[in-house]
Formats: C-alpha cells, sequence, structure tokens
C-alpha cells in the first residue's frame, strides 16, 4: 500500500495501491466516489518522486488542498483534500515510497546573497581579491 485517504469526519480509509489513480464517479475509476456533485472523472493522484500528486481534471467543483483550489498540486503528509465537497486526509510517508530527505533546517545554508545574480546563474565567476572597480582610463587634458 502507497498511502492512504482518509475520510474527514469518518468513515473507511481509502488505500491507495497503484502510483497513479483516477478519481471519480464512473464505473471505471480507480477509486470509486459515488456523490452527485463528483465529476466522472474527477481528479487524478499521482506519485512523483516520492510525493503524493494531485491534478483536477477539469471537474466541474473543482479540487482543493488545504482549502485552497488547485488544477495540481504537490501533497504533503495529513494535508486535506476535497474533492467537490468530500473532504479527504493524506496519510502516507515520502521516505518509504523514495523521497529524498528534504534539506536539514538545522544545516548551514549557503547566503544567496553573498553572490551576484549573474555568478548566481553560471554566467560570471567570483573574482578573487579585492572587489575595486577596475582602473579607469587616463582622462585627455584639455587645451
Amino acid at each position: 500500500m502507497l498511502g492512504e485517504l482518509l475520510p474527514v469526519g469518518g468513515g473507511d480509509p481509502i488505500p491507495l495501491l497503484k502510483p497513479t489513480l483516477v478519481l471519480g464517479r464512473r464505473e471505471s475509476a480507480d477509486i470509486v466516489l459515488r456523490f452527485p456533485n463528483i465529476s466522472g472523472s474527477h481528479c487524478e493522484l499521482s506519485l512523483v518522486d516520492g510525493y503524493w500528486t494531485i491534478k483536477d481534471l477539469r471537474s466541474s467543483n473543482g479540487t482543493k488542498v488545504n482549502g485552497v483550489r488547485v488544477s495540481e498540486q504537490r501533497l504533503e503528509p495529513g494535508d486535506k483534500l476535497s474533492i467537490a465537497k468530500h473532504d479527504y486526509q493524506i496519510a502516507y510517508e515520502p521516505a518509504r515510497l523514495g523521497a529524498v530527505e528534504a534539506v536539514d533546517e538545522k544545516a548551514p545554508q549557503e547566503n544567496i546573497f553573498g553572490r551576484s545574480l549573474l555568478e548566481s546563474a553560471g554566467l560570471e565567476t567570483r573574482r578573487s581579491g579585492a572587489t575595486s572597480a577596475p582602473p579607469s582610463k587616463p582622462r585627455p587634458s584639455s587645451p
């Protein structure tokens, strides 16, 4: 099992058994939700790099993540999905599904303000030594 959808307010958990699942009212959907306000093919859950992603399939009543309507969004464990007006919480472990560890918040971070934008983009290299202005040309003397 790759995770579960837990109905908010109670009900049986819905197991996520394949890396790509279509949710909808049609019998051909991978997860059938028999509610009149859910579209035939309402949304799709996909496992990408160890994280579940939800994509709305142009449904009539929309798909929300944590109360915000989305067309496509990566899901964190514990996020609340609203499919039409039916709420579910997603439960899964990204590390168990192959996700790379998140950046350690306590590890020293690179100071992004210590480099120019050109250097950050790889278009300029850091100059060694002092950062002084280039030598100026001598001014012609006036007659």
